[in-house]
Formats: structure tokens, C-alpha cells, sequence
């Protein structure tokens, strides 16, 4: 499919964008979640900057993603690991 035009409300700015149709869900769905973060943080923090809450947003959401990353990498070395004793009790099976 083509490219279509959206824009994104991000903290009170609009943002045009160009996108395939198949990235518009998420990328509206993203938007929705960064200004509902930016909205919380706003609330519980003496933070009025939006740039400053744009900055926090960003940090969070960075965190969160190399902590998913790290997970994904552990459990795929666990993977591998247990793909290989298997093999190797397959490999001792099958030769006897």
C-alpha cells in the first residue's frame, strides 16, 4: 500500500507525518500513550515544562524497552541453552 498523511497531537503540537496505512493504528495508539504518560506525569509531578515532560516520557518508555530487550535476550540464551541438551540427549539416544 501507499503512503498516506496523518497528524499526531503529541503535548499540545500537531505533527504531520507521512506513513504506510498499516503503521497508522500504532502509531496513533503510541501518540495516545505518550500523552497519557505525559498527563500523569504532569499530575504527580511539580513539572509544568513540556519539554521537561517530554524528556521524562521519553526516559521511561526507553527504560522499559532495553529492560524488554534484555528479557528477550535472557530467554532466547535460555532457548538455546535447552535447544542444546537437547540435542545433545537426541544425538546420545539415537547413537546407542
Amino acid at each position: 500500500m501507499g503512503e498516506i498523511s496523518i497528524k499526531i497531537n503529541i503535548a499540545d503540537r500537531v505533527y504531520p507525518l507521512r506513513i504506510t496505512a498499516e503503521e497508522e493504528e500504532v502509531i496513533r495508539y503510541a501518540a495516545k500513550l505518550v500523552n497519557e504518560k505525559i498527563k500523569e506525569l504532569q499530575e504527580n509531578y511539580a513539572v509544568r515544562d513540556k519539554q521537561d515532560l517530554l524528556s521524562m516520557c521519553v526516559l521511561q518508555y526507553a527504560t522499559g524497552m532495553i529492560k524488554a530487550e534484555r528479557a528477550l535476550q535472557q530467554q532466547d540464551t535460555g532457548l538455546e541453552q535447552s535447544i542444546h541438551e537437547l540435542d545433545t540427549l537426541l544425538t546420545d539416544f539415537f547413537s546407542k
